[in-house]
Protein backbone atom coordinates (compact mmCIF):
# COMPACT_ATOMS: atom_id res chain seq x y z
CA UNK A 1 0.00 0.00 0.00
CA UNK A 2 1.07 3.25 -0.99
CA UNK A 3 2.54 6.01 2.12
CA UNK A 4 0.67 8.72 3.00
CA UNK A 5 3.04 10.61 0.91
CA UNK A 6 2.39 9.01 -1.93
CA UNK A 7 -1.30 9.12 -2.15
CA UNK A 8 -3.32 9.81 -5.19
CA UNK A 9 -3.68 13.22 -6.69
CA UNK A 10 -5.92 14.34 -9.08
CA UNK A 11 -5.57 16.83 -11.08
CA UNK A 12 -7.89 19.70 -12.63
CA UNK A 13 -9.70 18.92 -15.60
CA UNK A 14 -10.74 22.26 -16.81
CA UNK A 15 -8.91 24.42 -15.50
CA UNK A 16 -7.03 26.36 -18.43
CA UNK A 17 -5.09 25.08 -20.88
CA UNK A 18 -2.06 27.07 -20.56
CA UNK A 19 0.38 27.04 -17.51
CA UNK A 20 0.59 30.84 -16.47
CA UNK A 21 3.62 32.59 -16.77
CA UNK A 22 4.53 29.91 -18.87
CA UNK A 23 5.73 30.22 -23.01
CA UNK A 24 6.84 27.40 -24.68
CA UNK A 25 8.99 29.38 -26.67
CA UNK A 26 10.74 31.09 -23.21
CA UNK A 27 10.72 27.49 -20.86
CA UNK A 28 12.65 25.27 -23.92
CA UNK A 29 15.08 28.41 -24.48
CA UNK A 30 15.81 29.30 -21.30
CA UNK A 31 16.79 25.47 -20.08
CA UNK A 32 18.67 24.72 -23.22
CA UNK A 33 20.94 27.33 -22.54
CA UNK A 34 21.25 26.40 -18.59
CA UNK A 35 23.55 23.71 -17.06
CA UNK A 36 22.44 20.41 -16.10
CA UNK A 37 23.34 20.90 -12.93
CA UNK A 38 21.29 23.85 -12.33
CA UNK A 39 18.34 22.26 -13.50
CA UNK A 40 19.32 19.30 -11.03
CA UNK A 41 19.62 21.63 -8.15
CA UNK A 42 15.99 23.40 -8.66
CA UNK A 43 14.52 19.47 -8.58
CA UNK A 44 16.97 18.00 -5.45
CA UNK A 45 16.78 20.74 -2.90
CA UNK A 46 15.61 19.31 -0.13
CA UNK A 47 16.12 15.57 0.97
CA UNK A 48 13.63 13.20 -0.30
CA UNK A 49 14.17 9.46 -0.44
CA UNK A 50 15.28 7.87 -3.80
CA UNK A 51 12.09 6.56 -6.17
CA UNK A 52 14.14 3.65 -7.16
CA UNK A 53 13.41 0.66 -4.71
CA UNK A 54 10.12 1.93 -3.12
CA UNK A 55 6.23 2.53 -4.32
CA UNK A 56 5.59 4.69 -7.48
CA UNK A 57 3.61 7.58 -5.92
CA UNK A 58 0.13 7.28 -6.79
CA UNK A 59 -2.19 9.76 -8.65
CA UNK A 60 -5.16 10.01 -10.31
CA UNK A 61 -5.50 12.49 -13.51
CA UNK A 62 -7.50 13.40 -16.58
CA UNK A 63 -5.75 11.82 -20.14
CA UNK A 64 -6.48 11.76 -23.44
CA UNK A 65 -6.82 7.95 -25.49
CA UNK A 66 -8.68 7.08 -28.42
CA UNK A 67 -9.27 10.85 -28.75
CA UNK A 68 -11.59 11.07 -26.19
CA UNK A 69 -11.10 12.20 -22.00
CA UNK A 70 -10.46 9.46 -19.83
CA UNK A 71 -9.61 9.48 -16.26
CA UNK A 72 -6.23 7.17 -14.94
CA UNK A 73 -5.42 6.20 -12.14
CA UNK A 74 -1.69 4.32 -11.41
CA UNK A 75 -3.26 1.72 -8.94
CA UNK A 76 -5.38 0.57 -11.91
CA UNK A 77 -2.56 -1.34 -13.47
CA UNK A 78 -1.31 -2.85 -9.89
CA UNK A 79 -1.65 -6.63 -10.30
CA UNK A 80 -1.98 -6.44 -13.84
CA UNK A 81 0.61 -4.78 -15.69
CA UNK A 82 4.28 -3.30 -15.48
CA UNK A 83 4.11 0.99 -16.41
CA UNK A 84 6.23 2.55 -18.37
CA UNK A 85 5.58 6.18 -17.12
CA UNK A 86 7.49 8.97 -18.80
CA UNK A 87 7.15 12.64 -18.73
CA UNK A 88 8.14 15.40 -21.45
CA UNK A 89 8.25 19.01 -21.08
CA UNK A 90 5.06 20.26 -23.53
CA UNK A 91 3.21 19.76 -26.22
CA UNK A 92 3.51 21.24 -29.68
CA UNK A 93 7.35 21.07 -29.12
CA UNK A 94 10.14 19.59 -31.11
CA UNK A 95 12.23 16.51 -29.35
CA UNK A 96 8.89 15.67 -27.66
CA UNK A 97 6.73 13.72 -30.46
CA UNK A 98 9.94 11.96 -31.80
CA UNK A 99 9.64 10.49 -28.43
CA UNK A 100 5.57 10.20 -28.09
CA UNK A 101 5.06 8.57 -31.62
CA UNK A 102 8.04 6.60 -31.08
CA UNK A 103 6.57 4.55 -27.99
CA UNK A 104 3.51 4.28 -29.62
CA UNK A 105 4.89 3.06 -33.11
CA UNK A 106 5.91 0.19 -30.84
CA UNK A 107 3.51 0.03 -28.30
CA UNK A 108 2.54 -4.03 -29.32
CA UNK A 109 6.39 -4.94 -27.73
CA UNK A 110 5.49 -3.50 -24.60
CA UNK A 111 1.66 -5.03 -24.87
CA UNK A 112 3.22 -8.05 -25.67
CA UNK A 113 5.37 -8.18 -22.05
CA UNK A 114 2.30 -7.08 -19.48
CA UNK A 115 3.25 -3.60 -19.98
CA UNK A 116 1.30 -0.33 -20.30
CA UNK A 117 2.73 3.08 -21.69
CA UNK A 118 1.71 6.52 -20.00
CA UNK A 119 2.68 10.12 -21.03
CA UNK A 120 3.18 12.80 -19.34
CA UNK A 121 3.42 16.52 -19.17
CA UNK A 122 2.00 19.51 -17.72
CA UNK A 123 -0.06 20.51 -20.11
CA UNK A 124 -4.68 20.62 -19.96
CA UNK A 125 -6.17 17.56 -21.63
CA UNK A 126 -7.49 20.06 -24.41
CA UNK A 127 -3.67 20.35 -25.20
CA UNK A 128 -3.46 16.94 -25.45
CA UNK A 129 -6.29 16.14 -27.53
CA UNK A 130 -5.82 19.31 -29.85
CA UNK A 131 -1.78 17.78 -30.44
CA UNK A 132 -3.31 14.70 -31.26
CA UNK A 133 -5.35 15.35 -33.82
CA UNK A 134 -2.89 17.62 -35.77
CA UNK A 135 -1.51 15.31 -38.54
CA UNK A 136 2.69 14.05 -38.01
CA UNK A 137 3.57 15.54 -41.05
CA UNK A 138 2.53 18.98 -39.24
CA UNK A 139 4.31 18.13 -35.94
CA UNK A 140 1.35 16.63 -34.31
CA UNK A 141 1.09 13.39 -32.92
CA UNK A 142 -2.06 11.33 -34.87
CA UNK A 143 -3.75 8.56 -33.10
CA UNK A 144 -1.65 7.17 -30.01
CA UNK A 145 -2.10 4.12 -28.49
CA UNK A 146 -1.43 4.80 -25.19
CA UNK A 147 -2.88 7.66 -23.21
CA UNK A 148 -1.83 11.14 -22.40
CA UNK A 149 -2.31 12.17 -18.56
CA UNK A 150 -2.77 15.97 -18.04
CA UNK A 151 -0.27 16.78 -15.01
CA UNK A 152 -1.79 20.72 -15.33
CA UNK A 153 -1.14 21.41 -11.55
CA UNK A 154 2.57 19.93 -11.78
CA UNK A 155 1.54 17.61 -8.61
CA UNK A 156 2.46 14.17 -10.66
CA UNK A 157 5.83 15.74 -11.96
CA UNK A 158 6.76 16.98 -8.85
CA UNK A 159 5.79 13.69 -6.84
CA UNK A 160 8.23 12.20 -9.39
CA UNK A 161 11.17 14.49 -8.61
CA UNK A 162 11.73 15.89 -12.23
CA UNK A 163 9.35 19.71 -12.07
CA UNK A 164 12.03 21.58 -13.12
CA UNK A 165 12.35 25.54 -12.68
CA UNK A 166 11.33 26.35 -15.43
CA UNK A 167 8.07 24.90 -14.34
CA UNK A 168 8.12 22.06 -16.91
CA UNK A 169 8.84 17.93 -15.92
CA UNK A 170 12.23 16.86 -17.31
CA UNK A 171 12.37 13.74 -19.74
CA UNK A 172 11.80 11.74 -16.76
CA UNK A 173 11.17 7.99 -17.28
CA UNK A 174 10.21 4.98 -14.51
CA UNK A 175 9.44 1.65 -14.66
CA UNK A 176 7.11 0.02 -12.45
CA UNK A 177 6.56 -3.59 -11.72
CA UNK A 178 3.30 -4.91 -10.88
CA UNK A 179 3.16 -4.77 -7.26
CA UNK A 180 3.74 -0.61 -7.64
CA UNK A 181 7.38 -0.52 -7.11
CA UNK A 182 9.37 1.69 -9.24
CA UNK A 183 12.34 -0.38 -10.40
CA UNK A 184 14.09 2.27 -13.00
CA UNK A 185 14.26 5.72 -13.51
CA UNK A 186 15.90 8.32 -15.92
CA UNK A 187 16.26 11.52 -16.26
CA UNK A 188 17.16 13.48 -19.44
CA UNK A 189 17.51 17.38 -19.83
CA UNK A 190 15.37 18.93 -22.55
CA UNK A 191 17.51 19.04 -25.54
CA UNK A 192 17.90 15.37 -26.25
CA UNK A 193 15.76 12.36 -26.22
CA UNK A 194 15.35 8.66 -24.62
CA UNK A 195 15.58 5.71 -26.55
CA UNK A 196 12.56 3.19 -27.00
CA UNK A 197 15.00 0.25 -27.73
CA UNK A 198 17.17 0.46 -24.31
CA UNK A 199 13.22 1.33 -22.02
CA UNK A 200 12.73 -2.64 -23.75
CA UNK A 201 16.07 -4.01 -23.04
CA UNK A 202 15.79 -2.79 -19.03
CA UNK A 203 12.22 -3.48 -18.86
CA UNK A 204 12.87 -7.38 -19.69
CA UNK A 205 16.21 -7.57 -17.85
CA UNK A 206 13.96 -6.43 -15.12
CA UNK A 207 11.00 -8.83 -15.76
CA UNK A 208 13.88 -11.59 -16.08
CA UNK A 209 15.16 -11.43 -13.19
CA UNK A 210 12.04 -10.71 -11.02
CA UNK A 211 10.91 -14.02 -12.71
CA UNK A 212 14.66 -15.79 -11.82
CA UNK A 213 15.45 -14.39 -7.91
CA UNK A 214 18.68 -16.36 -7.86
CA UNK A 215 20.13 -14.50 -11.08
CA UNK A 216 21.45 -11.42 -12.24
CA UNK A 217 21.84 -9.46 -15.19
CA UNK A 218 25.21 -8.37 -16.57
CA UNK A 219 25.92 -5.06 -18.22
CA UNK A 220 24.21 -4.71 -21.81
CA UNK A 221 21.69 -7.86 -21.20
CA UNK A 222 19.24 -9.48 -23.50
CA UNK A 223 16.78 -12.05 -23.56
CA UNK A 224 18.98 -15.33 -24.30
CA UNK A 225 22.33 -13.38 -23.22
CA UNK A 226 23.94 -15.26 -20.49
CA UNK A 227 23.28 -14.48 -16.78
CA UNK A 228 25.37 -14.60 -13.50
CA UNK A 229 24.85 -15.75 -9.81
CA UNK A 230 25.03 -13.36 -7.33
CA UNK A 231 27.73 -14.56 -5.32
CA UNK A 232 31.62 -15.14 -5.63
CA UNK A 233 31.56 -18.85 -6.21
CA UNK A 234 28.60 -18.44 -8.42
CA UNK A 235 29.34 -15.58 -10.56
CA UNK A 236 32.95 -17.76 -11.77
CA UNK A 237 30.80 -19.65 -14.40
CA UNK A 238 30.03 -16.15 -15.87
CA UNK A 239 33.30 -14.60 -16.11
CA UNK A 240 35.31 -17.61 -17.01
CA UNK A 241 32.69 -17.57 -20.70
CA UNK A 242 32.96 -14.06 -21.32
Amino acid sequence: MLSSKSASMRVSGARGARVSGVSRRGAAGRSYRRSSSAVAMSVTSEATPPLVGNPAPGFSAEAVFDQEFINVTLDQYKGNKYVVLFFYPLDFTFVCPTEITAFSDRYEEFSAIDTEVLGVSVDSQFSHLAWVQTDRKEGGLGDLKYPLVSDLKKEIASAYQVLSDEGVALRGLFIIDKEGVVQHSTINNLAFGRSVDETLRVLQAIQYVQNNPDEVCPAGWKPGDVTMKPDPEGSKEYFASI
